[in-house]
C-alpha cells in the first residue's frame, strides 16, 4: 500500500464501499442503529439527475479507505456560498497517515476554486483526536451556537 493515498471524487463504483463506511462510522460514532440510508438512497444523493451531495474518496492502491462527503450551503452574512462537511471517515487501520486531514484539505482547495467564503462541518464533544486536528488546520468550536435539528418524525408532524 502506498504512504498518502489519492484523493479523487468519487465514482459510482464507489457507492458500495461509501455505504460500508457511512455505516462503520456511525459504529464509531455509537449511532448505528441511526442509519436507514441504503446504498441505493447514496447512489441518488452523489449521482441521480439533482445530485445533492459530493463525496470524495481517499483511494489506497484501489481500495477505499476513507471519505469526506459534503455539500453546498449559502450564507447570507458573507454573499457567497459555502461547503458543509457532513461526514470525514478514515478506516481505523488507516488513521494517522494524514489522510483525514488529506480530505478536509482537498474541500478546502474546491471550496477556494469555487469562490466559497467558508467551509464548516461539526464534531461530536467526545472525539478529542478529531477536535485537535480541526485544531490543528485553524478551525475554531462556535461554542456560541446551538446545533438544532427537526427529525423526520417532527418533519411529518408540522408539515401541512
Amino acid at each position: 500500500m502506498s504512504t498518502v493515498p489519492a484523493i479523487r471524487p468519487a465514482a459510482p463504483d464507489d457507492v458500495p464501499h461509501l455505504d460500508r463506511m457511512v455505516r462503520s462510522l456511525a459504529e464509531f460514532e455509537r449511532l448505528l442503529d441511526a442509519v436507514t440510508a441504503t446504498e441505493t438512497d447514496l447512489r441518488e444523493a452523489l449521482f441521480g439527475p439533482r445530485p445533492v451531495a459530493e463525496a470524495l474518496v481517499a483511494d489506497d492502491a484501489g481500495v477505499p479507505v476513507g471519505f469526506a462527503l459534503f455539500f453546498t450551503t449559502y450564507s447570507t452574512f458573507v454573499g457567497r456560498p459555502g461547503l458543509y462537511v457532513e461526514d470525514v471517515y478514515v478506516e481505523p487501520a488507516h488513521r494517522g497517515r494524514g489522510i483525514g486531514r488529506g480530505l478536509l484539505l482537498e474541500v478546502v482547495r474546491l471550496a477556494r476554486e469555487r469562490g466559497c467564503g467558508r467551509v464548516e462541518w461539526a464534531a461530536l464533544d467526545w472525539n478529542a483526536p478529531a477536535i485537535r486536528l480541526y485544531e490543528r488546520l485553524g478551525a475554531r468550536a462556535m461554542d456560541e451556537w446551538r446545533l438544532f435539528r427537526l427529525s423526520a418524525e417532527a418533519l411529518a408532524r408540522l408539515a401541512p
